[in-house]
This record gives C-alpha cells, structure tokens and sequence, in this order.
C-alpha cells in the first residue's frame, strides 16, 4: 500500500525526539528508488546500498566530480613495483566505536573482502595476494600480477574500511548494525521504511559535515516520490524517472541536477544456474539472439522515458575511453528472429519467465518487452519483484531471465569481470566461456588504454554470439531536490555523497 512520507516524517520526529524546527534545520530526507539489501560492504549488492555507504563507510580512495581517483581514508599511494602498492594512511581516524583506523583494520577490511564466505567483493579483488602492515599508518599490498584497474576497485565497497572489533562480535550479523568510518554512523533500520544515520563528531572530515541527521526511505513508485518531493516530505530524490523531469523543473521550490551516468540495463539470462536454466533461451544462444532481434531499444526507451536514455550494445559508457565504437545496437528484425528460432528447432511459443523490479516504470518496460518478443513467437511471463530479493533469486539461480541494472564503474573491468567471467561473483548466469575468460584477465593485465579497449573488442565479438546478458541502454542521473538543499556536487557514479551538503531553514 502507498504511504505518504509525510506522515513517515511525523513518526521519525516521534521516536527521535526531536522538535519540527529542529529536525527541519538537521535532518536531510533522502527518497531511494527502492530498499537497501545488506549495510554491509562485504555482502551488499545494490545500488541502493551504495548511496547509504556513501554516508556511513569511507573508502580508501574515492571519485571527484572528474571521476578522478582521489584519496580519502589514505593520505598518499605509490605503485613502489607493479606488484606492490604502498598506502600511507590519515593519522587520527576512528571508528564509530571509538576503535583506531589504522593499517590493521585495512589489512583485515581487504582480507574480509577477499575471503568472507558469500562476498561479493571477492572478484573485484582477486588479483591480491596478502596485505602487509609495514607500520600503524602504512599498508603494502602485494598482487599476484600487475592489474590495471586495482586502484579504481578501492573506490567503492572493496576499498571500504570497517571496524575489525565490531566485525568479528557481530560476525554474518555486521550488516545489522555496521561500523565503519564515515561522516556519518548508523542509527536505526526499519526495513521497508527507513535507515537513519546521525552525524559522527570524531569524523576526519567533520568540518565538512553541514547535517545532523539524514534518513534514507525507500519509495519504489516513482508518482509517490515525486508527490513527497513536491509535498515536502523529502528533500532529494535520488532517481526521478524521466518523465517527472518536466513537473520538476516547472516547480519553483525544486530543481533537477543533471550528470551523465556510468550505469546500464540489461536483461541477464540464467545459461547455466541449476534447473532453470534448463530452458530453450538458457540452453541456446540462437535463441537469446533472437529474442535481442525482436526488441526494438530505441522504441521502448522513447515511449517509457521520453527518449532520454541511449540505447546501448556493451557495458562501457560512450562517455569512457574504453568505449568500444564498433559495439552498437542492433536494429529490430523480426523476420530474422523467427528464422533463428526456427533454425534453433524449437517448439513455439518459446516461454520465457521475466523477472521485472516492482517499480512502475520496469513494469512498464517488461511489458513492452512481452508485447515486442511476442510478435517473433516468444511467450514472456512477467513476474515482479522487490529488487533486493530478485538479486537474491538470481543469485540461487531462480530465474530465466531478469531485467536488471549496475550502476557502473569508472574502469571498465568493474563492469565486465564479475559478469562475464566463470568465476566472477555477479555472474548469476554461470556463464562460462574459456576465451572471454582469458581475454578479461589479459585485459586487467595491460596498462595503456588502446591495448584495453582492442581486447575489450575481441572479447564482445564473442559475447554478442553467446549473448549471456543483452544490454539495453546507458542511464542517466536525474536527481530532485528542494531548493532548501545547497553544495550538493553530482558525480557520474550516481553516489549522494554529503560532505558540503546543507539544509535551509
């Protein structure tokens, strides 16, 4: 049922004890296109998530508005061979359990991350060896080979740092009540409702800090977050759909913040998951390539976001220098369709069970998608979901095929390796192709990036005929706010990061 965060608002003042005005001045209210899964950066997975660490877990290294590397709980890097990278760290850094940030605790973090039963960190790592502490501020960390895109992992959850001492009391449960390093520490969660951080006095950064509180409350309809926006019962919406783009900008008491964006759709197929991938689409790639025949992209980005979005063919933004020209996508052919499925033999109509994220607009898309694959002799079955537990199904291997998203990363091998790879732990599909394989481990071994982007080529001229996962199209970031909220800086990485963010009366 819908509820209005206003009354949400009310019920947080209750139980918070603060006063209206009061928590009018301090309290940023942040809308999320959907819950958070996890709130720990070992086992988390969604986007979502991302967008609350950004205020609760500082990393090692983060992104400038130029998507520049820049450090953040470290001081200072050297690449002292191509195999070792030595990080100075900032002194006096604490925990919110009072616990010393030190080389320790990034050792462990690093190690957590590498080997954690059930990390999803483990693939975007895996290249390290062992993690050496050469003094309470210093860490050495030792490759198994050189890595190209290493540094740009350790600007987002693999580089987040957490408390050793409350991991280790907490154990699996350390997403219950995370403690990390960042502005802000955790509060309270109810989930479905809300997640609440309160400012952190002893952080690093604390000059920065312009809030005392901020809630993040999931809103998965998009009506109902622009309604709360223009209501007041939220201050920023971290996603406006692009067609509530328009209703914001004629709002005088709000404006929209703009940025490219380094995050993608995709639809991923289960080709080798357990028993459900035992279907005609999991078993066949002719049969996924004639399904990404009967789909018209640019049709179904014009009528679900006003064409807003870029139609796309590959995992790397046009905006990257990794960007493979070359990978473009295909233009709808239904006759070709139908002669690859009839080529493939199978029995019509091919059923495909979709799962859909429960949010209007992904509803929307699964069903322009049932209606296009329909005319080439698909039967698509729509089932939504909550995103967090789709993410969980797929990762048990229960589904068929899944209209799913990544948020992108700045180096391309964030965008490609978990996915692609046999032994990349967001490849749901258990997709397996001994040359792909090669090609992205040859890849994170070359430095320049012309010799990147030629195997990068190689490898989606064999991925466009296995078709594991189909790309759909390139997002933007499309951000609502009050016009009580200043200093806000967009980033290509979507992140709602806070330092320099503040609240008018």
């Amino acid at each position: 049922m819908r509820r209005l965060l206003l009354a949400a608002a009310a019920t947080l003042l209750a139980t918070t004890g603060l006063s209206p005005a009061r928590a009018q001045a301090q309290t940023l209210r942040i809308a999320l296109r959907e819950d958070a899964d996890i709130l720990d950066p070992t086992l988390a997975r969604t986007y979502v998530s991302r967008i609350v660490f950004a205020g609760l877990c500082d990393k090692l290294f983060d992104l400038n508005d130029k998507l520049e590397t820049v450090p953040q709980l470290a001081l200072s890097y050297a690449w002292t061979t191509p195999t070792e990278l030595v990080i100075k760290l900032r002194p006096d850094v604490v925990f919110h359990d009072g616990e010393r940030m030190d080389a320790e605790a990034v050792r462990y973090s690093l190690m957590r991350h590498l080997t954690m039963s059930g990390s999803f960190r483990r693939s975007e790592i895996n290249v390290m060896d062992r993690v050496e502490v050469v003094d309470p501020l210093t860490v050495k960390i030792v490759l198994k080979a050189p890595s190209s895109p290493f540094l740009a992992q350790l600007t987002d959850r693999a580089g987040m740092i957490v408390s050793p001492k409350a991991a280790e009391a907490a154990g699996k449960d350390f997403g219950l009540k995370p403690v990390c390093a960042g502005p802000f520490r955790f509060v309270e969660r109810v989930p479905q409702d809300r997640i609440v951080l309160e400012r952190f006095a002893q952080y690093w950064n604390k000059d920065a800090i312009k809030l005392d509180r901020v809630t993040y409350q999931p809103i998965p309809d998009s009506s109902v977050r622009l309604a709360n926006l223009q209501a007041g019962g939220i201050d920023l919406s971290e996603q406006i759909v692009p067609t509530d783009v328009p209703a914001v900008k004629a709002n005088p008491r709000l404006r929209m913040v703009e940025s490219d964006s380094l995050g993608y759709q995709t639809i991923a197929f289960n080709v080798a998951n357990g028993p459900r991938a035992k279907t005609a689409l999991g078993q066949d790639s002719r049969v996924r390539r004639a399904f990404e025949l009967s789909i018209d992209k640019g049709a179904l980005v014009q009528v679900v976001y006003n064409g807003l979005y870029a139609t796309t063919a590959q995992a790397i933004s046009p905006a990257s220098p990794f960007h493979v020209a070359g990978v473009k996508p295909l233009e709808r052919d239904v006759a070709k369709a139908k002669a690859l499925l009839k080529e493939a033999g199978v029995a019509l109509p091919v059923v495909v069970n979709m799962t859909v994220p429960n949010n209007p607009d992904l509803r929307q898309v699964g069903e322009i998608l049932q209606s296009m694959a329909g005319e080439a002799g698909f039967d698509v079955r729509l089932t939504a979901s909550e995103y967090a537990s789709a993410l969980s199904a797929a990762n048990r291997g229960e589904f068929e095929a899944f209209v799913t998203a990544w948020s992108g990363r700045v180096d391309p091998d964030g965008n490609l390796f978990g996915f692609l790879h046999s032994g990349g732990v967001l490849n749901d599909g258990k997709y397996a192709n001994p040359k792909v394989d090669a090609l992205l481990e040859q890849a994170r071994a070359v430095a320049d990036v012309p010799g990147r982007r030629a195997i990068y080529a190689e490898m989606f001229e064999q991925t466009k005929q296995d078709l594991p996962i189909l790309y759909l199209w390139q997002q933007k970031n499309l951000v609502g706010m009050s016009t009580r909220v200043s200093g806000f800086v967009p980033v290509s990485d979507g992140m709602i990061r806070l330092q320099g963010v503040s609240l008018a009366k």
